[in-house]
């Protein structure tokens, strides 16, 4: 039992990290972005330890958390564009709503197909597995949020010395 908290606790670091790692550096490559993804993706799965029986569902879960990776990626270029496009003083106030709604209906979409490609997995799950899952969601999602809080006062700490 005490290996697999060991474990569990290391795995959670590492994604952790990993979420916090992308939400505080500006820029990462594509590569970087996909090596954060594959360790996300190998995490998760090392958490969860799947029976042989439970493999087969494994691929879709594989394959959506990719394709909201690649999504994310793309929705953070084109609000990198945007938000350039607002410094420079040439932006349309509807094009930034009209992107804005394109961007929370690609999202829920995402989400959906998440939810959905989990479903079956989830519902193979034992009690233990389940338990683990909850532990590093709620783990990651608090890393991320620190992250995010960490990088508005970054911007804020900015934005203070852009007016001095």
């Amino acid at each position: 039992m005490l290996k697999t908290v060991v474990g569990l606790v290391t795995v959670l670091f590492v994604a952790g990290s990993a979420y916090a790692q992308e939400a505080t550096h500006a820029r990462l490559s594509p590569d970087d972005l996909k090596a954060l993804t594959e360790a996300r993706i190998a995490a998760t799965k090392d958490v969860l330890k799947l029976t042989p029986e439970q493999t087969r569902f494994w691929p879709p879960v594989e394959n959506a958390i990719r394709a909201r990776a690649e999504a994310r990626h793309h929705r953070i270029e084109r609000l990198r564009h945007l938000a350039e496009q607002v410094r420079e003083g040439r932006f349309d106030p509807v094009e930034i709503m009209r992107v804005r709604a394109e961007t929370l209906s690609e999202r829920g979409a995402a989400l959906k197909q998440i939810a959905d490609a989990w479903q079956p997995l989830s519902q193979a799950l034992n009690p233990d597995q389940k338990q683990r899952l909850r532990l590093a969601a709620m783990y990651v999602l608090h890393e991320v949020r620190g992250a995010v809080e960490r990088r508005r006062m970054e911007m804020m700490e900015s934005e203070e010395d852009d007016v001095e």
